[in-house]
Order: C-alpha cells, then structure tokens, then sequence
C-alpha cells in the first residue's frame, strides 16, 4: 500500500513538473518571459523533473549535505533560490527607477529649453 501511495505521488510531480515545463515553453514562446529569466527557469523545472524520476536523487543529495529529513532539504533550496531572485529583482527595480529618474530630467531641460511661446 505504501508502495502504491509513493508511485502515485512520483507520477504527481512528474506530471505537474511537465506541466510546468510546458507553460515555461509557452511564455518563452510568446515572449512573456526575458531570456535571461526563462533559462533559470528552464533550470529549476528540469531539475524538479529528475528529482520527480530518480526518487533516490533527494535522499542522495540529502546524505551528501548531512541533511536528516530530505523533503527539508528542497525547501531550504527553494528558500536560497526564492531570496537570490528577489535580490536580483531589487537590483533592476533599482536601476530603472534611476533610468527613469534620468530621463524624466532630460524631458525636463529639453521642455524647459524649447521655451514658454512654443505649442506642445
């Protein structure tokens, strides 16, 4: 029985992991997703893949590191992977903010230079 349940959920995440994968392919696709982006994704999701197959690949990995509880082990690497994003993301929210900063001044002087008796 214990059996059963393990190979249904095995087969759970390898469907949701292609499904997954799918939807990725679709945004890279439509061009939703920025190149730069859509490979780190590409990345994670194939790596969900082979640990979705090779079931011993997370108990492997989880020795490896000293790790005693397995599944605890994916959600400390989600958690790195989750923060390492969300400061790259604070980098270029950053940069653009000062692009925009820059560009609104320019728009500024080059208004300011045209002078008050021109039309818009």
């Amino acid at each position: 029985m214990r059996e059963l349940l393990s190979l249904k959920i095995q087969i759970v995440s390898i469907v949701v992991s292609l499904s997954f994968l799918f939807l990725i392919a679709r945004l890279i696709v439509r061009g939703k997703i920025r190149e730069e982006y859509s490979i780190v994704w590409l990345c994670l999701t194939m790596l969900l893949l082979v640990f979705s197959i090779w079931r011993e690949g997370l108990n492997a990995a989880a020795r490896l590191l000293g790790v005693f509880y397995p599944p605890s082990l994916v959600f400390m690497a989600a958690i790195f992977a989750i923060t390492i994003f969300l400061v790259h993301l604070s980098i270029v929210v950053t940069r653009l903010q000062r692009q925009l900063k820059e560009a609104a001044q320019e728009i500024a002087l080059l208004k300011a230079a045209e002078g008050p008796g021109r039309p818009e």
